[in-house]
């Protein structure tokens, strides 16, 4: 631990983490408290969904089929070569 750090957290700034932070990699350990050292207030980046800096959570893609009806595709195309 580096003391630039210790002072860094104890100023009062930096809230501790909330339970979803638990596993990343930029939490720092001060005084028996867990702090982001990315963000000072942890809780408003979960608020919206998923944590931007979250080394350890990654977003959900959702990959949706799209059924194309040959019939248009193929009017489509022949307008596209006139």
């Amino acid at each position: 631990m580096q003391v630039d750090n210790v002072e860094k957290f104890s100023e009062g700034g930096f809230e501790p983490i909330s339970e979803k932070c638990e596993g990343c990699e930029r939490i720092v350990e001060v005084a028996d408290a867990k702090y982001c050292n990315t963000y000072v207030k942890p809780d408003a980046k979960w608020r919206l969904g998923i944590c931007n800096f979250a080394t350890h959570a990654k977003p959900e893609v959702k990959v949706v089929k799209v059924r194309v009806n040959p019939l248009k595709a193929a009017k489509r195309a022949s307008k596209r070569k006139s």
